[in-house]
């Protein structure tokens, strides 16, 4: 494990580093990945201030050995889907503000916990930062990894209403409060349910550009599974969170844009059994955002109709 740095003064640009503010971190992993967790463990530990709780769920696949101190290991035995398993290790933690990271993520900035915890007890409104995801090789953000519409600007933070949930921190008492991630999505659009139901009770969504994860590039576009993952969880979020108005207007603008990207034709086949099931299939309990959120989201030049 590589040494902890000597810290910088405690502050940061939005005040003193507060220490009370407890941290801790969840990350999920099949344990095919262990070079990129044993970095992303030490760039944890290496993170200035009191010390990161780390939960590690390992989601159904082979445990990893020769973990350090600070990490508890939960053992699933079988793949329960990213938002279930991100919830387990959650619920395992007692802290203020819970981290989600991707097992081959990078944390190389060791300031960015005290960032952190300045942001979250400065702001008492803040209820979920998402991190500029960067290439470790390029160093340079994906577009889909900027959760907003537009040309992106990556290096533009603020305020959002969606999240990138291998690159996060959340409010532990926004978790208490809406609930977790969607178990049933299992993997996509689960950070989407959350940020509106956060949204919805008041909460506020931020993007910070000087908070940065080295995640390497990739497109999940490449597998049919993607496709449908995609097309259900949209429905699926539609159905739960949005007033019945909205959602032809919502669902039919995805149409067209999954259209104009052209998928493959195994990509196609897989979207429209994915869309076919949104509507058949039991997507959980129903509570539409309201109208003010609506006005709230469109504000932020994110309006729930695309």
């Amino acid at each position: 494990m590589i040494p902890r740095p000597v810290p910088p003064p405690r502050t940061t640009t939005e005040g003193p580093v507060p220490a009370d503010v407890r941290i801790g971190a969840v990350v999920l992993t099949m344990g095919d990945r262990p070079m990129e967790l044993t970095a992303l463990l030490d760039s944890v530990a290496a993170q200035y201030g009191p010390p990161i709780e780390v939960v590690l769920v390992v989601n159904g696949g082979k445990s990893p050995t020769d973990l350090p101190d600070f990490v508890r290991i939960i053992e699933l035995d079988d793949n329960i889907g990213i938002p279930a398993g991100r919830n387990v290790g959650a619920a395992a933690l007692d802290c203020d503000v819970v981290m989600f990271l991707d097992d081959d993520g990078l944390i190389r900035d060791p300031g960015i916990a005290n960032r952190l915890r300045s942001a979250f007890a400065h702001n008492p409104d803040l209820g979920i930062v998402t991190f500029r995801i960067v290439d470790p090789v390029t160093k340079t953000t994906q577009r889909r990894h900027v959760p907003r519409l537009g040309s992106g600007a990556p290096l533009r933070s603020g305020a959002v209403t969606t999240f990138l949930g291998g690159a996060c921190a959340i409010r532990a008492e926004v978790l208490r409060e809406v609930g977790g991630l969607p178990d049933q999505f299992f993997y996509a659009h689960e950070e989407t349910d959350l940020a509106w139901r956060a949204l919805d009770a008041g909460w506020t969504v931020d993007y910070r550009a000087d908070v940065v994860l080295e995640h390497p590039a990739t497109s999940p576009a490449r597998h049919a599974h993607y496709h449908r993952m995609n097309a259900r969880n949209r429905v699926w979020l539609a159905r739960r969170n949005l007033p019945w108005p909205i959602v032809p207007a919502y669902l039919a603008s995805w149409v067209v844009i999954t259209a104009a990207r052209r998928p493959n034709r195994e990509g196609f086949q897989a979207w429209t059994l994915g869309f076919r099931e949104g509507w058949h299939e039991s997507c959980g309990p129903r509570n539409p955002i309201s109208w003010r959120t609506v006005w709230h989201m469109t504000r932020l030049r994110r309006p729930p109709l695309i």
